[in-house]
């Protein structure tokens, strides 16, 4: 375990954790911890506090893959001579019991794996105070703009880098990707009626500007996340509104008010007939 600063004394600390586990390829199969993965996080300045990671043998070598389908993806080999989760039950406990637990579609799965393995070796599972699923919070609070939530396209939304898939990389990238949707969430909310919204749009228009012929030019890149691509044209102000459309909307209006005139103007006509026949 790896220690550092610490926050204000009696505030109870985040434990941002990720399993990597088997997976089973066939019903009544069980899930395997691999891997265990965790950071303590101080709430008042979200600076890592204390760390902890630890490969995972399970008892039956053979349910783990000889290759694994990921690039950092953990084999059979990685996990052989590792330690088994008895023999760090104590570690994990001790990082897990009495803190806020938090991390990426934890509840459904990573909670559920951790109690399943201490039942394992007959010991009591460790308790949270407090659970942060960030999957659930982004979903409810940040919506779908970055796709399907997966952290892997929450980090490439926001230029993250790719996803490990190996539990200490991908808790800390689960606190970056926290800080950056907060940051989001907190500028919309103070410019709601200028922000909002407007991060959702895809693909992303980024203004810059580069020098060519000694003249200072200004371009307009349009790029994704995976293949950016770029055209130098003029200086263009961005409008929610495509070319001409503002105009149809405009044109649209008016026809709106013309019709309503007119039928006020009916209606009045109709009232005057009517009382003129009684």
């Amino acid at each position: 375990m790896e220690a550092s600063s610490s926050c204000q004394e009696g505030t109870a600390e985040i434990v941002f954790f990720d399993l990597e586990t088997t997976v089973p390829n066939r019903a009544g199969q069980r899930f395997w911890v691999l891997e265990f993965g965790a950071i303590v996080v101080c709430p008042q300045k979200l600076v890592e506090l204390e760390s902890y990671s630890t490969l995972i043998r399970p008892h039956d070598l053979s349910v783990v893959a000889l290759r694994s389908g990921r690039c950092d993806g953990i084999t059979r080999e990685a996990v052989a001579n590792a330690p088994t989760f008895e023999d760090v039950a104590d570690n994990i406990f001790n990082m897990l019991n009495g803190r806020i637990w938090a991390g990426h579609n934890i509840k459904r799965f990573d909670c559920v794996r951790i109690k399943e393995a201490f039942a394992g070796i007959g010991r009591p599972s460790p308790m949270p105070v407090g659970m942060i699923d960030s999957l659930c919070v982004l979903t409810e609070k940040f919506g779908r703009r970055a796709g399907n939530m997966k952290m892997a396209s929450l980090a490439a939304y926001f230029g993250l880098g790719q996803q490990k898939h190996r539990s200490l990389d991908d808790v800390r990238m689960n606190l970056e990707v926290l800080k950056h949707c907060a940051t989001v969430l907190f500028l919309e909310s103070s410019l709601p009626s200028v922000l909002n919204g407007k991060w959702q749009a895809s693909p992303p228009s980024v203004m810059t500007r580069s020098r060519s012929n000694g003249k200072l030019q200004c371009r307009e890149e349009i790029s994704s996340r995976k293949s950016p691509a770029s055209t130098s044209i003029g200086y263009q102000r961005a409008v929610p509104y495509a070319r001409g459309s503002l105009g149809k909307v405009t044109e649209g209006m008016k026809n709106l008010l013309c019709k309503a005139q007119e039928t006020q103007s009916l209606n009045k006509l109709l009232k005057h007939s009517h009382s003129l026949l009684r």
